[in-house]
């Protein structure tokens, strides 16, 4: 019955998704108003169906459905509930249903945004759109067929891969940065649209924006809750590894970003609207290669699919798209070269641009270490690594650079900078930097560390006064206190949702350079009840024991945690025994304060002696990571926030 009516589900949506590309295609190519709303009812069609085809594969997992081939494939009769949601997306096939199910919800999202539009606009964006989930929905069907009917049906299945049932956000992580990845198809339809129309209207770019904003903050926090589970389960005391499938979901991030500061220059001075266009279209280009990159297992990653069919088609269609943005571009670019100000390099404008610039080589050396190994290996058959010396010699600099321009963009008009307004602008934020990078030269050294307290601190204080300068006209407007004052910011979300993303990057860097510059680890063996002093801490092994946890047996080894004189309570450190995988995993045990972590990460339980031999981990500032990245999406998603229009009332 699931079988069949999956099937059937989608292939009616490849037929709703078809009428879809036409009717798409007739309302660009002649202006009509109808065309284009059959083209927005075959979108929300497909998007019904599309879920109806996702929630039977849920409930055929959630029913332990062994005649579904995908359900035989990752279910499991022994998984908790969590799990099993969560297996959607454990493996290739799944995965692909889950991302073509995202992509009909952003189709039909971009359907409704694009209502009021003009038809041409509306058509062209919404058959590029088609013309992406259509290629997906292929996949699903000739590759994925997750609907399969088993001819033997098993009693019970493997479950998904035990890593990813080792914690519950391997339940958030993966939606959330598939939200951000798929999402990038609408902004890239929606550019695709403007230069086939030849037109950027300001509530086109205004809705491109916020589709923009929107996806970015998704795809900021996939990332970062990918960095967290990396943190959390893999034992290694870090959160970023510059694996290839990691530095495949920075790409876009990069590009993306820098595109909303290009976007500044194109909405207030007219300036580089070609440029503008140019970054979504390879954020789009950079999310694809992200996905032939876990996908096509061409890379050996934590977060790839091993084993995978897909590859060389998906590469052709990347191939396709790129061959299609080339042509575009140089077919279509100088439709909307306009002229606007005049530009001036040392001003609000100059910087941005030169914004643009590091982003851009930030993206070009991310890129080039991610795939160099793989072309090397192509050319001359020789197996090379590019790891994390080269990233950080390359991208610490490029970061500190982004950093500080991240203060002074603000700090600088738009346009000419009358002479000597420049002092007045940066002084205080000045002081406010080089303060807190003196003390903490005095306190810990280095060279990093205090440089990026310094960068971000006056990246802070810029921001705090862009965010003063409403508030204080605002007050002597009304002549009112302090709460009116602040009030004004409301019908300001986007210059709010800036500057609160501002300062979650500059809490971000500090977190980076704290943690990666005085982090201590060490490696400790402890018999039962025996204790170690270790970097102000008391570590007393209390003995180890072993629980059932239904799908798992987790083997614990138990410590008594003392700093000084204050009890901090037991941590356990675990290696979990799952059915499925030869080896134990182990899980991490972390005490985490805004101060620091303490991290203990279990290694081996003797089976004679009992003794734990554990690596122990100090990481200052990990916290702050956390609390800087959920800034940085939550800036986001307030500068997509409507904009609180005033109403006009007669006297």
């Amino acid at each position: 019955m699931i079988p069949t009516a999956g099937n059937v589900l989608l292939f009616a949506a490849m037929v709703a998704t078809g009428v879809l590309a036409a009717a798409g295609w007739v309302a660009g190519h002649r202006r009509s108003p109808g065309a284009a709303d059959l083209a927005r009812q075959a979108a929300w069609i497909a998007a019904i169906l599309l879920s109806g085809a996702t929630l039977l594969m849920e409930i055929a997992l959630l029913g332990r459905d062994f005649s579904v081939s995908y359900v035989a494939q990752v279910g499991s009769r022994a998984t908790p509930v969590w799990v099993t949601i969560a297996s959607l997306w454990s493996s290739l096939d799944g995965s692909l249903l889950f991302w073509v199910f995202i992509l009909g919800l952003w189709t039909a999202s971009l359907a409704r945004a694009t209502r009021r539009a003009d038809p041409d606009l509306a058509g062209w964006s919404l058959a590029t759109m088609a013309g992406v989930q259509f290629f997906f929905l292929w996949l699903v069907l000739a590759a994925g067929r997750p609907f399969v009917r088993m001819d033997v049906i098993p009693p019970d299945g493997p479950g998904p891969n035990p890593l990813l049932q080792n914690h519950v956000l391997m339940a958030i992580h993966p939606p959330t940065l598939y939200i951000g990845f798929v999402g990038m198809a609408a902004p890239f339809s929606m550019a695709v649209a403007s230069l086939l129309s030849g037109r950027l209207e300001a509530d086109w770019l205004r809705t491109l924006r916020n589709h923009s904003l929107v996806v970015w903050g998704f795809l900021t926090i996939g990332i970062l809750l990918g960095g967290w589970w990396s943190y959390e389960v893999l034992g290694w005391g870090g959160y970023w590894a510059w694996d290839p499938v990691e530095n495949a979901s920075l790409l876009p991030w990069l590009t993306l970003t820098a595109f909303f500061h290009a976007l500044l220059l194109t909405e207030r001075r007219g300036q580089f609207p070609g440029w503008t266009l140019t970054l979504v279209l390879v954020s789009f280009l950079l999310t694809l290669l992200g996905t032939f990159m876990t996908r096509s297992g061409v890379f050996n990653s934590v977060h790839s699919f091993t084993q995978s069919p897909i590859g060389p088609v998906f590469l052709a269609f990347i191939a396709l798209v790129l061959l299609g943005v080339a042509f575009l571009l140089s077919a279509r670019l100088g439709a909307l070269e306009r002229t606007g100000a005049p530009f001036t390099p040392i001003s609000r404008e100059g910087t941005f641009l030169l914004h643009n610039l590091v982003f851009l080589v930030f993206c070009c050396t991310v890129l080039l270490g991610t795939l160099y190994p793989l072309l090397n290996q192509a050319l001359t058959g020789d197996q090379v690594s590019v790891g994390e010396p080269y990233f950080e010699a390359m991208g610490r600099p490029l970061a500190l650079a982004l950093v500080l321009l991240m203060g002074l963009g603000p700090a600088l008009p738009w346009g000419r900078t009358p002479p000597g307004s420049l002092g007045r602008r940066l002084a205080l934020p000045a002081v406010a930097g080089l303060l807190p990078g003196l003390v903490v030269i005095v306190v810990s050294g280095g060279t990093w560390l205090p440089l990026t307290v310094g960068l971000a601190a006056f990246s802070v204080a810029v921001s705090v006064q862009e965010l003063a300068a409403p508030v204080r006209a605002r007050m002597r407007a009304s002549r009112r206190g302090l709460a009116d004052g602040i009030a004004t910011l409301a019908g300001l979300p986007r210059r709010v949702g800036a500057h609160v993303a501002h300062v979650g990057v500059a809490v971000m860097a500090v977190a980076i350079a704290a943690s990666s510059s005085l982090e201590v680890q060490d490696e400790v063996t402890l018999s039962p009840e025996e204790s170690v002093s270790w970097q102000g801490y008391t570590l007393t092994y209390l003995g180890e024991d072993v629980a059932q946890e239904g799908f798992r047996v987790a083997q614990r080894a138990w410590f008594a945690v003392r700093r000084g004189e204050r009890d901090l309570g037991r941590l356990a450190p675990a290696m979990h025994h799952y059915a499925r995988a030869s080896q134990p995993i182990g899980t991490p045990a972390v005490r985490s304060t805004l101060g620091e972590d303490l991290y203990l990460s279990l290694l081996r339980i003797d089976p004679e002696s009992k003794a734990a031999a554990l690596r122990v981990y100090r990481e200052p500032g990990v916290a702050w990571l956390w609390i800087g990245g959920a800034l940085v999406a939550l800036g986001g998603f307030v500068a997509a926030w409507p904009r609180r229009r005033r109403r006009e009332v007669t006297p």
